[in-house]
């Protein structure tokens, strides 16, 4: 029997059990949901993707659509009905004939079902019908032409599984799925377990497993990847990232990312029909303060002292990644870190300081002591908060960093019970799905569900601008549409777009080959817009020509879960929810 190092998140020395084809990523982030309809944030998509063929594929060179589920597809003259052919001989994990009445069902039930539509409800929100006319075919018409047509990120799933399911609860394991891999298990603030696909169309995996493991911060990761406990960890800081320099077993890569950080400022939080939400200060409603606020921030220092360098300064909300929709700010428009200017911005307000040096709101009396929430052990957050309140001290503003679990920040941010408060988003190389997250439409019903919202933000002139660019098929027309769309963001700031991350990453090279990277050249592994970096994952054994085998048996606080013939010991404490970091 191979014997190998396994991880014990948080514990002693790691336990010796049977290794080689088992790919085990750190990740620093809980699973929100493994429920394809639910789930937004970034590791719960991240491992969905790998789980869920969609329509199409985003190519690991440029993320530009290719055939997935759809060998083809065909616009009507008017754009208005869009014909899919589906790929003949793919099969579910459970063996089952992928047809297009899976498609179908999946559309409908989106269409039919609000909680199905909370995490990607702007792709069909502007559907009349969908059809399956035979295993093959699917028909979408839709009310207006739609430019996401080509790049739908909805999961498709079957038919027979989820037709009896409750589309608002958690899945059931293993899960029934298309795509190269299979959740087969899942343990909460620990770990999911995925198993290769053997019914994959496009084949196997060269690994048997695909292991997520949950460690409470990026320090446990790091060094879980020092110690061989796990292959691949992402979300380094610059301080990490550089002192893995020079481990001849550890390959480190630095690309330009798609994801930025921001500082949401609640700007009146609301619900869909507009019913007033949460305990945001009042004062956040005027513009303003939002916009005196956002220029009393210098973005270079983030980058500088935060982020080491290994980012970019924020401005648009897409990021630069995707260079022909972002937007940055020139000329007047642009705000330059300059406090005497937010000062004298809201002494012109009626912004008056009290004896304490704190401003005081001219409508409500109340003084602008604010709440900066943060994510509970997310490096970014935590150097960031001093510098940010430091700088709103500086203009008059008292600001109280709190840290929170994930879990708790989802709550009173979606519930609107926050004032300032830290998120990210990752971009797609559409930028209809981000953009949508600004629009009325975009927040949640009375129950915190049906969307997902990033701001609160709510303008007429923005969801003109939001419904016209996603019908506008010239991509120079269409990018000046969702850069004018950008700079009403920017202008009216329900949030401050911070920095640009570079995409920091690490993996044992001394156990797997190197992987496939999206974009290429200069991409990431992990967090791609398809799988191909997981999919790729080839141990060292096998791409010098040999091959090995591995199953497992986790022993977890107690409980034993048999896989096959080997015997690997896993203890795992329960942690707490750490960074939310949204898709």
């Amino acid at each position: 029997m191979l014997t190998a190092t396994v991880v014990v998140p948080g514990l002693g020395s790691p336990a010796t059990a049977q290794q080689g084809n088992t790919l085990r990523i750190a990740v620093t982030q809980e699973v929100d949901s493994l429920n394809p309809f639910l789930s937004s944030t970034r590791t719960g998509t991240d491992i969905l993707r790998a789980t869920f063929e969609e329509l199409t594929a985003a190519s690991a060179k440029d993320m530009s659509p290719e055939p997935g589920l759809a060998t083809k597809w065909e616009p009507s003259a008017d754009k208005l009905t869009w014909t899919y052919t589906i790929r003949s001989g793919a099969k579910w994990s459970d063996g089952q004939p992928i047809t297009a009445k899976d498609v179908a069902f999946t559309f409908n039930l989106m269409l039919g079902n609000e909680t199905a539509r909370t995490a990607n409800s702007s792709y069909i929100a502007g559907w009349e019908s969908v059809t399956a006319p035979d295993d093959t075919t699917v028909v979408v018409k839709t009310k207006a032409p739609q430019t996401t047509m080509t790049a739908l990120d909805i999961p498709i799933v079957p038919e027979h599984v989820w037709k009896s399911a409750d589309v608002g609860a958690e899945p059931s394991f293993p899960m029934v799925g298309s795509g190269p891999f299979v959740i087969t298990e899942f343990k909460e603030s620990q770990y999911t377990r995925l198993a290769a696909n053997k019914n994959y169309w496009r084949g196997a995996p060269k690994i048997d497993n695909l292991d997520f493991v949950y460690y409470k911060n990026a320090d446990a990761a790091v060094q879980a990847l020092r110690n061989g406990e796990v292959d691949l960890v992402n979300n380094l800081t610059p301080t990490q990232f550089d002192a893995l320099a020079g481990d001849g077993s550890i390959t480190r890569n630095n690309a330009k990312g798609k994801r930025f950080n921001e500082l949401v400022l609640n700007p009146g939080a609301a619900t869909a029909t507009g019913q007033p939400i949460g305990d945001g200060h009042p004062a956040l409603k005027d513009a303003r303060l939002r916009r005196a606020i956002a220029q009393a921030i210098d973005t270079k220092t983030l980058v500088d002292k935060v982020s080491g360098g290994y980012a970019e300064q924020g401005s648009g909300y897409v990021p630069p990644l995707f260079a022909t929709y972002h937007y940055q700010p020139e000329g007047d428009r642009a705000r330059a870190f300059d406090p005497a200017a937010a000062n004298a911005a809201l002494d012109a307000a009626g912004y008056t300081r009290g004896g304490d040096g704190v401003r005081v709101d001219p409508a409500s009396g109340r003084p602008l002591a604010l709440r900066l929430l943060l994510h509970s052990g997310k490096a970014f957050d935590e150097q960031s908060a001093p510098f940010i309140t430091g700088w709103l001290r500086d203009i008059g503003i008292a600001v109280t960093a709190q840290s929170a679990s994930d879990n708790k920040l989802n709550e009173d941010t979606t519930a609107g019970n926050f004032d300032l408060v830290y998120s990210g988003w990752n971009g797609n190389p559409d930028p209809d799905y981000i953009l949508s997250l600004q629009t009325c439409a975009s927040r949640p019903n009375a129950d915190g569900k049906g969307a997902t919202p990033d701001t609160f933000f709510c303008d007429p002139e923005y969801d003109r601008l939001y419904a016209q660019q996603g019908s506008e098929f010239d991509t120079a027309k269409r990018a000046e549409v969702v850069k004018r769309m950008q700079a009403i963001l920017y202008d009216q700031a329900p949030m401050v777009v911070l920095t640009y991350d570079n995409a920091l990453e690490a993996y044992r090279s001394d156990r797997f080959a190197p992987f496939t990277i999206s974009p290429d050249p200069g991409g990431f592994i992990m967090n791609q817009q398809s799988y191909w970096g997981y999919y790729s994952a080839t141990p060292q054994a096998q791409a010098a020509g040999s091959s090995s085998s591995s199953t497992l048996v986790w022993v977890v606080i107690g409980a034993v879960v048999v896989v096959g013939a080997a015997v690997v010991v896993v203890l795992a404490r329960r942690r707490r929810a750490t960074a939310d970091e949204r898709e």
